[in-house]
């Protein structure tokens, strides 16, 4: 087949990489002009990516994410321990109180190599460039897109897009790879189709990051700790590099301030285990970022394909607050669904959608899903702290179970690892919460701690963290 994505960050890339390698014609539609660097580090330095507002924030390299590249696209994991991506490994070291201290089986699937967005989309656009059947273009946008002889009655046929200098580009199938911005209900109302489902609205954080580089901290704290009104995030990056994000509910006006270095150092350095990340040398300063939105969107509606031709991947499927790190592995998983559906139905283009439509509501939307409900009550418990409220409750069930789960870790070396399954994107959390074992063993440590109050991680509470911030 001859299929079009458009755009060409790391999800697009690695679209591009796996339609090629099972003998597909692939040509990539990057908006961005700038030509890819001479080198990775290059890339952190001068790659002029305007199109991705979260060029420099933090992303992360999940296990699942290693185990699809390892299987699938080994020579893109080969290329980024080359271009010094780190070991991140989820379960090494273990946390001091657990006395059982033995390796168990799924161990070799919990540690991933990771690396700053710049230097990790360098690799994705090495390897692609250099892949058969696939073509990069760069600084070429989207206008619309182009329509065929409709498959099936009063639904529109994708053909191709139209560049804004009315060239044409003809495809068999077009990808929407442009992540967050996405354009595609747009473009699709304006070849007359129906609207896709689509869930919206703004997750409600803001996130300050900042790189440092010298030797890496140990991790002594958990990766992703909330502090009452306040989350921080630790992830190592690559050649020495790593970033500490805090994010906070984006209405809290008092921790505005933390976008400036003082604050935001002083903020961290409260913490006690996660203070020594500041122990290098600051190589940006506090980079702010807001305006995240959580969509989700299905365009299969009433059981009937709105468009043929057309499909969305990765974020410009479906989107979350970024601060759980999935992103990316998600969106490499989709793609390899939608390879799969390319296999399957790949001269059929109504089974086509309709199989990548079910592979993605049964493996791919229970990530969506499950991040939803955990984020909606992190905020719900920002709001709480900043209001002097009681925590709240989880309100749905899935948040009820997830929290079980994630609240029951420190009980004993196996349900830490069945957490670390979820957080490290190998396993859907809705799969592990239906094995007998892992419920088992929640049902006995929540008994354990019935009479027990939780023992917080040590931090600055609502008063001291104003303190700090002014």
């Amino acid at each position: 087949m001859n299929i079009l994505i458009i755009g060409g960050g790391i999800c697009g890339l690695g679209t591009a990489l796996l339609l090629g390698r099972d003998g597909h014609e692939v040509t990539v539609l990057e908006r961005d002009a700038d030509s890819m660097p001479v080198s990775a580090e290059d890339a952190w330095e001068h790659w002029g990516r305007k199109g991705v507002a979260q060029f420099r924030q933090p992303h992360n390299f999940m296990p699942g994410l290693r185990l699809l590249l390892e299987a699938e696209l080994p020579d893109v994991q080969d290329a980024l321990g080359r271009a010094g991506a780190s070991r991140y490994d989820l379960v090494n070291p273990l946390p001091p109180f657990f006395a059982d201290r033995s390796p168990r089986p799924i161990d070799d699937k919990l540690w991933t190599l990771t690396a700053r967005r710049p230097v990790a989309e360098w690799v994705f656009a090495d390897v692609a460039q250099r892949a058969p059947h696939v073509m990069i273009r760069r600084g070429v946008g989207v206008a619309e897109l182009l329509v065929g002889p409709s498959v099936i009655a009063g639904t529109p046929h994708v053909s191709g897009v139209r560049v804004p200098d009315s060239q044409d580009f003809h495809a068999d199938l077009v990808v929407d790879a442009t992540g967050r911005q996405s354009r595609s209900p747009q473009w699709l109302a304006a070849i007359g189709a129906r609207p896709p489902y689509e869930e919206q609205a703004d997750c409600g954080f803001t996130y300050y990051t900042r790189y440092f580089s010298g030797t890496q901290p140990q991790r002594v704290g958990p990766t992703l700790t909330p502090f009452g009104s306040i989350s921080l995030l630790t992830l190592p990056g690559d050649n020495g590099t790593w970033s500490v994000t805090i994010f906070t509910a984006s209405g809290d006006q008092p921790l505005k301030t933390l976008r400036h270095d003082a604050q935001w150092t002083n903020t961290v350095r409260a913490c006690p285990l996660h203070a020594h990340w500041l122990d290098g040398r600051p190589i940006t300063a506090v980079l702010p970022m807001s305006g995240i939105v959580d969509r989700y969107r299905r365009f299969v509606v009433d059981e009937r394909p709105i468009v043929t031709g057309f499909v969305a991947i990765a974020d410009a499927w479906a989107c979350t607050n970024p601060s759980a790190g999935r992103g990316l592995t998600v969106g490499l998983l989709h793609a390899l669904r939608l390879r799969d559906s390319l296999r399957a139905h790949g001269d059929d283009p109504l089974a086509l959608v309709e199989d990548f439509d079910r592979r993605t509501e049964a493996e791919i939307a229970p990530w969506y899903h499950a991040q939803i409900a955990l984020d909606r009550l992190r905020f719900e418990e920002m709001e709480a702290v900043r209001n002097g409220r009681e925590k709240p409750q989880p309100a749905g069930e899935l948040a009820r179970r997830i929290v079980s789960l994630l609240s029951s870790l420190a009980a004993d070396p196996d349900l830490f690892r069945a957490a670390l399954e979820y957080i490290g994107t190998v396993t859907p959390v809705q799969e592990i919460l239906e094995r007998t074992e892992v419920m088992n063993r929640i049902r006995a440590a929540t008994q354990a701690v019935k009479n027990a109050p939780p023992s917080p991680m040590p931090g600055p509470n609502r008063n001291q963290l104003l303190e700090l911030v002014r």
